[in-house]
């Protein structure tokens, strides 16, 4: 870890800390020393996590919080905030990561959008807001990864509420970068991570064993951390069924649509089929 916020004893806050992608980046820092603060819901995932967390840290209980909040509620995440403070100093590293996805459609029922937009989307704008003035104030490098979703950038099909909030998930931390590297003095620099298929709560749906297409939450996180050492805003990840080429053409796609002026979603389109599977097979 070479981004100068990944440090000892500096400070990573995971929110969905308790499983899958948040897990594994908590794990990682606390491999390399730093202070690190699970926040998720469910007291006995969070203590499973906690513990898991502390065995992989040099300095032990010590270096550990795990606190029970929703990312959905302001308050919650002011009360995190300031926990944080009290315990470590403050806020290095923050990663907005809670996630659900119960499933949607559009005259589906409200509650589940109500819900998505609640979590993925108001827990990343919510954290940002608790967290980033105290983590800028502090004049020290920092960090922010915001998880989003290919689905925020090609919207499949299938579950509209989860394509919009990750979409607008994208949106909002590209605003956010730019409002941090113009801002004077402001060391904290924002990066979206964009996951391929990983098998995690999210995804497991039925299934006991990950499937080949999938790649674990270390293999996404150790990604993660080498396009940060590179400098990355976009990490874009791969996975055992993906490779980046495919998903450049799936992404050039969709924004073809408007410039070609296609019909929405044309990637879809049965008119637009063979277009499409000619644009894949170019070199």
């Amino acid at each position: 870890m070479t981004h100068p916020a990944l440090q000892p004893e500096a400070t990573a806050v995971v929110t969905g800390g308790a499983a899958g992608i948040g897990l594994a980046a908590a794990l990682r820092f606390a491999e390399a020393g730093l202070n690190v603060v699970i926040a998720d819901l469910g007291p006995e995932r969070l203590a499973a996590a906690a513990d898991r967390i502390v065995a992989a840290s040099p300095r032990g209980d010590e270096a550990v919080m795990a606190v029970e909040a929703s990312v959905a509620r302001a308050e919650d995440l002011d009360r995190l905030e300031t926990a944080v403070a009290d315990r470590f100093g403050g806020t290095d590293v923050l990663m907005n990561n809670a996630g659900i996805q119960p499933g949607s459609a559009i005259f589906g029922p409200v509650e589940n959008w109500e819900r998505v937009f609640a979590v993925n989307l108001w827990g990343v704008i919510h954290g940002s807001r608790a967290f980033l003035p105290g983590m800028i104030a502090r004049g020290r490098p920092g960090l922010v990864i915001n998880t989003g979703s290919k689905q925020g950038i090609t919207t499949p099909p299938g579950d509209p509420a989860y394509n919009v909030a990750k979409a607008a998930v994208k949106a909002y931390t590209e605003a956010l970068a730019h409002e941090l590297r113009n801002m004077p003095g402001c060391a904290v620099t924002a990066h979206l991570l964009i996951p391929g298929f990983v098998f995690t709560e999210l995804t497991r749906g039925d299934r006991d064993e990950k499937p080949a297409g999938a790649w674990t939450p270390e293999e996404t996180v150790d990604f993660m951390l080498a396009r940060l050492d590179a400098g990355d805003f976009y990490i874009l990840c791969p996975d055992n069924d993906v490779p980046r080429s495919l998903d450049e053409k799936r992404i050039a796609w969709a924004a073809g649509d408007i410039i070609e002026n296609r019909p929405a979603l044309s990637r879809w389109h049965p008119d637009w089929a063979e277009a499409f599977a000619a644009f894949l097979a170019k070199p």
